[in-house]
């Protein structure tokens, strides 16, 4: 071995940065701890580490000098020590820190976990995008157990207040990635729980709801849309998602395999509702009627029971909107999910039960939830059966 002899058996700091800076010779210059300076013949330098774990000797890199600093190696060199010391490998330690994820790596795992619960693929999309656009530039390359506190302010802290719809999304969604993390056991704390005081409150008196009609005004909205010149699967698609109370993608892509007209009921299957759980809805008389009008206008190539005007493709949810506003409605057809709300709160007597039950609604109260055994399918029949009636004069 060729460079600096030891001068003691416990001398430690023997190197200066100045000699790791201009040593040329090949060989290994030891600092203390088990620390090396290693020169290689090609005047490479790097960090190796000589230790005793588990009775035998083990050679760790340090990294090359150029990169880690004398000081930086020696506090390593100590780290190490003590883990072996204590009975520890620093060897196995370092090859399951150099195992863990950045954050945009974990991320992307995530997201092709989460796969199968997408709503659809426009959400997964969303969900990877978001963080592509607002995480990732900031603290994507960083490994997931060193992502701070610090990290997710910096990411959030321009939008939070400018975009706070998003910022929420953005926070909700790295929280879920870290959460993740800590499964694998990388890090024990989540600092998106952990910033939530140190963010401004949002003011949620200014947020816009979707726009919804007065119950008193649906009829007249029916009547507008019966009388224009839209198609005629679209007129019949819209009185039918206002006298259901569903969410347009719901009655947009509904398929005759869906519907039981003996038995007046249509069953929406668990993977095209939000909650991912089936619901069954009573068909009034006015709902028989129109697909009865419906069926005239099937397809063989498509089982949609309101197809758009490509064959074979269902209406989009912009042709609903765009109609709408042509005609001066003022309101987007997620809204009278709420003019039917507002109707049953204000002009019946049916429980709550019935009313959230309708609109497909989950009980948040979790108690509560383990006696609802029944959708309480009768009574709903009478709710949608006395919308149809008022609507209709």
């Amino acid at each position: 071995m060729s460079g600096i002899k030891p001068h003691g058996k416990h001398q430690e700091k023997r190197l200066s940065a100045a000699t790791v800076r201009t040593v040329k010779e090949p060989g290994l210059y030891g600092d203390g701890n088990g620390l090396y300076l290693k020169v290689d013949p090609s005047g490479a330098r790097r960090w190796i580490q000589r230790l005793v774990v588990h009775g035998k000797r083990r050679d760790i890199g340090l990294g090359p000098t150029n990169l880690t600093s004398l000081a930086e190696a020696r506090e390593l060199a100590l780290e190490n020590r003590k883990l072996a010391r204590a009975g520890g490998d620093p060897l196995a330690a370092k090859r399951r820190s150099e195992a863990i994820l950045t954050f945009a790596e974990a991320a992307r795992k995530v997201h092709e976990l989460s796969k199968p619960t997408w709503r659809n693929e426009k959400h997964g999309k969303q969900w990877l995008s978001t963080l592509e656009t607002f995480a990732f530039p900031v603290f994507g390359n960083k490994r997931s157990n060193e992502v701070t506190s610090a990290d997710l302010m910096a990411a959030l802290s321009p939008i939070w207040t400018t975009h706070p719809e998003t910022a929420r999304r953005v926070k909700q969604r790295i929280g879920t990635v870290l959460k993740w993390t800590i499964a694998q056991g990388w890090r024990a704390d989540n600092p998106a729980e952990a910033i939530a005081k140190a963010l401004p409150k949002h003011d949620r008196s200014k947020v816009k709801h979707r726009r919804a009609l007065p119950y008193q005004d649906v009829a007249a909205a029916i009547a507008k849309v019966r009388g224009s010149e839209a198609g005629k699967s679209t007129k019949l698609a819209f009185e039918f998602l206002v006298l259901t109370a569903t969410r347009s993608g719901e009655t947009r892509l509904a398929v005759w395999s869906e519907f039981d007209l003996e038995k007046r009921l249509w069953t929406i299957p668990a993977d095209r509702m939000k909650t991912k759980r089936a619901h069954r809805i009573p068909l009034s008389d006015r709902c028989i009627e129109i697909l009865s009008e419906a069926r005239a206008l099937k397809s063989e190539s498509s089982e949609l029971v309101f197809p758009g005007a490509l064959g074979g493709r269902p209406l989009s949810d912009m042709t609903l909107s765009k109609l709408m506003k042509e005609l001066s409605i003022s309101a987007v057809p997620h809204g009278f999910r709420s003019s039917f709300r507002d109707w049953a709160g204000e002009r019946t007597s049916y429980s709550r039960e019935v009313m959230e039950f309708s609109l497909a609604h989950l009980i948040s109260d979790k108690a509560e939830a383990a006696y609802a055994r029944s959708d309480l399918f009768e009574k709903r029949a009478n709710i949608m059966r006395d919308w149809s009636l008022y609507i209709s004069g």
